[in-house]
């Protein structure tokens, strides 16, 4: 690995909700390659389980091989547009893409599955994130909180096209229409955001079933009232507690300095 990689304390926790009565949800943290991910999959109980574990298995199994590319023992210092790994995590989700449209051709009562991705890879002094779908990445820097992502739903273009206010979006029955999925088709466009990471950031990586019930202030609060490793516990019993109509995912990554 280079350097000077960036040392990170994860917490992570799923949570089947109060409603379903299975996790169709899947996460990956993976200390060693410094990947997180968070998975939110559809296609139905079979469908949904695998299309979201096989998202996460073909993208650990993706960096762990690119990574050895990128990182070669030496921080990169040129401009981030030219990052080798800039490009490393939406490959990496469009290899997931491939593997699970590949597998519902293959398994005919698998057909039309899918998954949301949001998932993000340390390397340097950077996070590189990749994301497809309404699971969402937060920032907490300095007290603040910002989402990094943007959600690929129904809802959220109307939101942007001003057919709807913010209050009627968060109670819409269409907020679980995502307009863009991993494995639905072949091949997918891949958001990719990339974040020169501090010392005492905190990310957020959460599935929806945490997102449509829990403000983004609240989730802030959560994060910083709480010991991190009861985070995630503490974010999803708020979710419960409102309903828990999802299966709800989160993942807490504390960026602690420099190995």
């Amino acid at each position: 690995m280079g350097d000077k990689q960036l040392k990170i304390l994860s917490f992570g926790l799923t949570d089947v909700g109060m409603r379903r009565d299975h996790n169709e949800d899947s996460y990956l943290v993976d200390d060693d390659s410094l990947l997180y991910v968070v998975a939110d999959g559809m296609g139905g109980h079979l469908g949904g389980e695998m299309a979201s574990m096989l998202a996460v298995s073909t993208m650990q199994e993706f960096v762990r091989k690119a990574r050895t590319k990128v990182v070669n023992g030496e921080s990169y210092k040129g401009p981030i547009e030219t990052h080798p790994a800039l490009h490393m995590l939406p490959e990496a989700v469009k290899a997931a893409c491939a593997a699970i449209f590949q597998k519902a051709q293959d398994v005919p009562e698998l057909q039309g599955m899918g998954t949301t991705v949001t998932g993000v890879a340390f390397v340097d002094q950077y996070a590189f994130f990749g994301h497809v779908g309404d699971s969402r990445a937060y920032l907490i820097r300095d007290g603040r909180i910002e989402q990094l992502s943007e959600d690929h739903s129904l809802v959220n273009e109307q939101l942007k096209a001003g057919l709807i206010t913010a209050e009627q979006a968060r109670i819409s029955r269409f907020k679980h229409i995502i307009t863009r999925s991993v494995g639905f088709e072949e091949d997918v466009a891949v958001d990719t955001m990339v974040v020169p990471a501090q010392e005492g950031d905190l990310y957020v990586l959460c599935s929806d079933g945490l997102a449509n019930l829990v403000s983004m202030f609240e989730i802030r609060d959560g994060v910083c009232d709480n010991f991190l490793r009861d985070a995630p516990r503490q974010l999803i019993s708020l979710a419960n507690e409102r309903g828990g109509d999802d299966n709800v995912t989160v993942l807490v990554l504390y960026v602690n300095g420099e190995e």
